[in-house]
């Protein structure tokens, strides 16, 4: 009776959202044509060049290379392999939800067992640096100040997170000493093995981002529909509201928080809570991303929290401090 009564339920609500796009076609068109804007002036050309530029690099041993030279400290800091550091490089340099693609490659090729992969998931999820300094920074809150401790804040506390998970299912320990020598060897060693021509490469290299862009794209566009049918049918306060929009899409929320009545500071606060959360949009590009993998995603749920009020916390209690100097 549960199972009939749960398919009836989903029948509704499916069911209701069709009406309301029929009913709403213009407030919905407009969601979706911002959508497509987030998509092609925001995650294309940030994510574009490194999602191909990344599988390249896994082909050419630069995993192998960086395994071996970080090893100390990705081990020491966050007791996890050496060949970690290339998914945290990746993802501060390119942002979210890179981190959930780099950390499916180092799974699907055995680099990284199921436990691994869920723990560096926890401390990797850095907002696009450019997103925040520009976007953020003077786009939404027009301050520089503000834009930069905003960064601060959600990069240190990856970090904070880093340590706190520091003996979630740490990885073996290795032994032996770096050797730059043994990093060149390997990474060699994986160039010379590859059977793949350069052009194989780049070519499976451009079709597997466009997909993942693709879908990113289609994850964004159903969270601000369905942010859109939300607000149209609950009338709640414009800062309930920017709230409740960050929740499920962080760049529509973002966008609502700037044009609110509130001290900047309060703008601040908000605005690190939500890119650290990521929204519910995020966690769902990262889900689809990693199904084909038994990758753990509650971890990384628990993290978003933690991360969300930690930063958000050091953003409140440093911004006067920070404008001051």
């Amino acid at each position: 009776m549960k199972k009939i009564l749960t398919s009836c339920g989903i029948m509704i609500v499916l069911l209701f959202i069709v009406v309301e796009i029929l009913t709403e076609s213009s407030t919905i068109l407009e969601s979706v044509k911002f959508s497509f804007s987030i998509w092609t002036n925001n995650i294309f050309p940030s994510l574009f060049p490194f999602f191909v530029l990344s599988e390249i690099l896994v082909n050419y041993g630069f995993i192998e290379l960086v395994g071996e030279l970080f090893k100390p400290f990705m081990y020491s800091l966050f007791r996890v392999k050496g060949e970690c550091a290339f998914i945290f490089i990746m993802s501060i340099i390119s942002g979210f939800p890179s981190n959930a693609k780099y950390t499916r490659e180092l799974y699907l090729n055995g680099t990284l067992n199921k436990e691994e992969a869920s723990k560096i998931l926890t401390f990797t999820h850095f907002s696009n640096p450019l997103f925040i300094l520009g976007t953020i920074s003077l786009l939404f809150l027009n301050n520089k100040e503000a834009g930069l401790l905003i960064l601060l804040c959600h990069y240190g506390t990856n970090l904070i997170i880093g340590l706190i998970f520091r003996n979630f299912y740490p990885s073996p320990k290795e032994h032996e000493k770096v050797s730059l020598k043994r990093a060149i060897l390997n990474m060699h060693q994986k160039r010379i093995h590859n059977q793949q021509s350069f052009g194989t490469i780049m070519t499976n290299s451009l079709v597997n981002s466009i997909n993942t862009l693709l879908l990113i794209l289609g994850v964004v566009t159903v969270f601000l529909v369905i942010t859109t049918i939300i607000g149209n049918n609950l009338h709640i306060g414009s800062y309930y509201q920017s709230v409740l929009n960050g929740f499920f899409e962080m760049t529509q929320g973002l966008k609502y928080v700037s044009i609110l009545g509130i001290p900047l500071k309060l703008k601040a606060v908000l605005s690190t809570m939500i890119i650290s959360f990521g929204g519910l949009s995020v966690h769902m590009q990262m889900m689809s991303i990693l199904s084909d993998t038994k990758i753990s995603y509650f971890p990384f749920l628990t993290a978003r929290i933690m991360h969300a009020t930690i930063a958000s916390m050091l953003v409140y209690f440093l911004f006067d401090f920070w404008i001051m100097l």
